[in-house]
């Protein structure tokens, strides 16, 4: 599978197993089965709830723990240098891992200030000198941040001594933040796609239905396709071996008029899952 580059020279492929949602008993069949499959990156998260059953997946699966990239993310409400730090060593226990490959702030507000006026600027240097201590320290491999705007970038870029290397944010077809994109790619930071089939609304789209018809393939590979096209990690997010088969299975090209024409789509209804802070359109 293709590989990204980070701003530390490390590593990340280019395609990953989302695992939110997936419960903790059931995550370490899923990770067994994704590498099994030929998946290399799996992302979790202390909100998850799943950290264990992943790092079970990791420790049971029969490659090398080198062989394998793994994300997690301190939770969105460790606004404090000590609360963070002691998340990451708790989600090192809990996953059974002697380091983790990549840390990422979750949000740069809690969960219950999703996009408030509070920015939490302060509290985000905080937790950024968390991760950076823990990268110098071994624990972790590389550091970033989720959901993070332009601002919440610059202000971590102007107080910290190491950039970040990740930006993972909400993006499939419908939801193209383009601003955010180039900036990030400008400031040498990776993009990484969650939900690319916006939480299994993009199966319901009209369009992009017809889209991956016109191609001979299914939603989701039209919806992976199109976030590695726009030089971004994708991170699916399921259980099923089967469509963990199918994601990964992307041997096609959209021609450069379909893309432009996918980017100008602008979808942002996420039905009943419009109750979670990433899909309220805030």
């Amino acid at each position: 599978m293709n590989v990204l580059t980070l701003n530390n020279g490390n590593k990340i492929p280019a395609l990953g197993l989302g695992t939110w949602f997936i419960d903790d008993d059931k995550a370490e069949q899923a990770v067994i089965s994704a590498v099994k499959i030929g998946y290399r990156h799996i992302d979790t998260a202390q909100a998850y709830g799943n950290e264990r059953g992943v790092g079970a997946g990791v420790r049971a699966c029969s490659i090398s723990r080198e062989s394998l990239f793994v994300t997690s993310k301190v939770a969105a409400e460790a606004k404090t240098y000590d609360a963070a730090a002691r998340s990451i060593d708790e989600s090192l226990k809990k996953m059974g891992l002697a380091y983790i490959d990549l840390m990422l702030i979750h949000s740069p507000q809690p969960w219950a200030e999703w996009r408030s006026n509070k920015r939490y600027f302060e509290e985000n240097i905080q937790v950024w000198k968390a991760l950076e201590d823990a990268y110098q320290a071994g624990k972790i491999k590389a550091i970033g941040v989720s959901n993070f705007l332009i601002d919440d970038l610059e202000n971590l870029i102007s107080h910290c001594e190491i950039k970040p290397m990740v930006n993972q944010l909400l993006i499939h077809i419908g939801n193209t933040p383009t601003a955010l994109i180039s900036f990030c790619k400008e400031q040498g930071i990776v993009v990484e796609a969650y939900s690319p089939i916006a939480h299994g609304e993009a199966l319901k789209h009209e369009t992009i239905v017809a889209m991956a018809r016109k191609y001979n393939i299914s939603v989701p590979q039209l919806c992976m396709k199109y976030v590695l096209n726009l030089g971004t990690v994708a991170l699916p997010k399921t259980a099923n071996p089967k469509h963990m088969q199918e994601n990964a299975d992307l041997d096609f090209t959209i021609s450069k008029e379909d893309m432009a024409f996918l980017k100008s789509i602008d979808f942002k209804n996420y039905g009943e899952y419009s109750c979670f802070p990433v899909f309220s359109g805030k």
